[in-house]
C-alpha cells in the first residue's frame, strides 16, 4: 500500500507559523524579566533602592594638628680631612729608609723616614767639643778674675787691669752659652734625621725613594687626618641668611647637620657647623660653609663628593599631611576630608614645599579635620564613607 503524500504548504501557512514562533519568544523574554524583577524585590533589594547608592566606601584618615616644621635643603659638598699635613725633611741628607706602609694609619710621632745620620752625629761631637773648650776657657777666666779682684782690693793692680780680666770672664761665659746652643742645634739636627708624622692620620705615597738626596724642606709624603672629616659646601645667600636666624641650640636635633652618601644612605653621625664665610661670592651669589663630621670607622674619604642636609628655616603653627593625601582636581590640588556625617568632602588647598614630615598645606585645612589618606581614589564630594584612623589600621 502506497502512503498518501502530504500536500505542499502554502505561503499563508508559513507566515502563520513564523508569527507564532515570534509571539512565543517574546512571551518567554517577558516571563524571564518578570522573574528577575521578582528576585530583586527581597529585603536587600528594597534596602539598596531606599539608600539610593552603593555601600559606604572604606577609607583611612589622619587628624590634622598644627605643629612645628623645619625646612631642610641639600647642598653638594666636597670632603676634606680635618688636617692634611705635608711631611717635609727638616734637614738634608741621603734618604736611607722608608719606615711605614703607604696608605696605612699612623699615630702622631710615628717614624716615617730615616736619613743618613752619620754627618749629624759628627756635628754633635764637634759641638760638644767646642762646648768643653768654652767651659775650660771660662774656668780659667774665673780663676784669673778671683786672683785679680783680690789684688785690686789690696791696691796691687790697677782698675784697668781688673776691668780687662772681668771682660775676659764675661766673654768666656758668652762663648759657653754659644757652644751650648751649638750642641742643642746639633742634637736637634740628629733628631730631625728621623722624620716623624706631625699628626695622626693615613699616609700617602712616598714622594722620594730610598737612596736619593733630600734637601732641607723637601716633600716626603702627606698625612691626612680622617677623624673627623670636613665638608665644604656653598649655600645661596638667602638660605645662609635664613640659617643665621634659627636658634643656635646645639641640643636641638631639628637643626642637626647631616651628611648624605649616595641616594638614601645617611652618615650615622650628625655634624656641626664650624665655619660660615662673612662675605658673599660675587660670581655665584653663594656663601661658603664648612661642617665637621665624626668619622670613627674611617668610611668617609677626603676628596669624595657628598651632600649636606642643612636646616634653613623653622615654621611654626603649620599643617602637614601625608603626601599621598593630595589629589589633583580640575582647579588644582584637592584633599578629601570626612565630615561629621561620614561623608567625603573635597577641599581646594594651597600647598607649600614637601618636607621630611609631610606635605605642607598653607590654606584649606583646619585643626581637627579628618584627612583621607587611603581609599580616596574614586571619591566624590558627598560620597558616604566608612572611615577608620590610619593608626588603628596599621596596628
Amino acid at each position: 500500500m502506497i502512503p498518501a503524500r502530504s500536500a505542499p504548504s502554502t505561503g499563508t501557512e508559513r507566515h502563520a507559523s513564523g508569527a507564532a514562533r515570534a509571539a512565543c519568544w517574546w512571551a518567554t523574554a517577558f516571563v524571564s524579566l518578570a522573574l528577575l524583577a521578582a528576585c530583586g524585590e527581597g529585603p536587600e533589594g528594597q534596602a539598596e533602592g531606599e539608600g539610593g547608592g552603593r555601600p559606604p566606601t572604606p577609607v583611612s584618615f589622619v587628624v590634622v594638628e598644627r605643629q612645628e616644621a623645619v625646612i631642610r635643603r641639600d647642598y653638594a659638598a666636597r670632603l676634606h680631612g680635618a688636617r692634611e699635613a705635608e711631611v717635609r725633611a727638616r734637614v738634608g741628607g741621603i734618604l736611607e729608609a722608608r719606615l711605614y706602609d703607604e696608605g696605612s694609619f699612623v699615630s702622631a710621632g710615628t717614624a716615617l723616614f730615616r736619613l743618613d745620620r752619620a754627618p749629624y752625629r759628627i756635628a754633635l761631637q764637634r759641638a760638644e767639643a767646642e762646648l768643653a773648650n768654652a767651659r775650660a776657657a771660662l774656668n780659667q777666666a774665673e780663676r784669673e778674675w778671683r786672683r785679680v779682684s783680690g789684688l785690686f782690693e789690696q791696691a796691687a793692680v790697677s782698675e784697668r787691669e781688673r776691668d780687662q780680666v772681668l771682660s775676659t770672664r764675661e766673654l768666656a761665659e758668652a762663648r759657653v752659652a754659644l757652644a751650648q746652643a751649638g750642641v742643642a742645634q746639633a742634637r736637634l739636627d740628629l733628631e730631625y734625621a728621623t722624620v716623624s708624622a706631625p699628626v695622626a692620620g693615613v699616609t700617602g705615597l712616598e714622594a722620594v725613594t730610598e737612596g736619593n738626596l733630600v734637601s732641607r724642606g723637601g716633600l716626603l709624603t702627606t698625612v691626612t687626618q680622617l677623624d673627623p672629616v670636613q665638608a665644604h659646601f656653598a649655600v645661596p645667600a638667602a638660605d645662609a641668611a635664613a640659617r643665621r636666624s634659627l636658634a643656635s641650640d646645639p641640643g636641638d636635633a631639628n637643626l642637626e647637620v647631616r651628611l648624605l652618601l649616595g641616594q638614601d644612605e645617611v652618615h650615622p653621625h650628625a655634624g656641626r657647623m664650624d665655619f660660615v664665610s662673612s662675605t658673599v661670592d660675587e660670581a655665584s651669589g653663594s656663601v661658603i660653609m664648612r661642617a665637621t663630621f665624626p668619622n670613627p670607622d674611617l668610611v668617609l674619604k677626603p676628596g669624595a663628593l657628598a651632600r649636606v642636609r642643612l636646616a634653613v628655616n623653622r615654621l611654626r603653627d603649620v599643617v602637614l599631611v601625608p603626601p599621598e593625601a593630595v589629589s589633583q582636581g580640575m582647579a588644582g590640588p584637592v584633599i578629601f576630608v570626612v565630615d561629621a556625617q561620614d561623608q567625603a568632602r573635597s577641599r581646594d588647598v594651597r600647598l607649600g614645599p614637601e618636607l621630611e614630615g609631610g606635605q605642607l598645606v598653607l590654606t584649606g585645612l583646619e585643626d581637627g579635620d579628618r584627612v583621607v589618606v587611603e581609599g580616596q581614589v574614586g571619591l566624590r564630594d558627598g560620597t558616604r564613607v566608612e572611615a577608620e584612623p590610619l593608626d588603628s589600621q596599621d596596628g
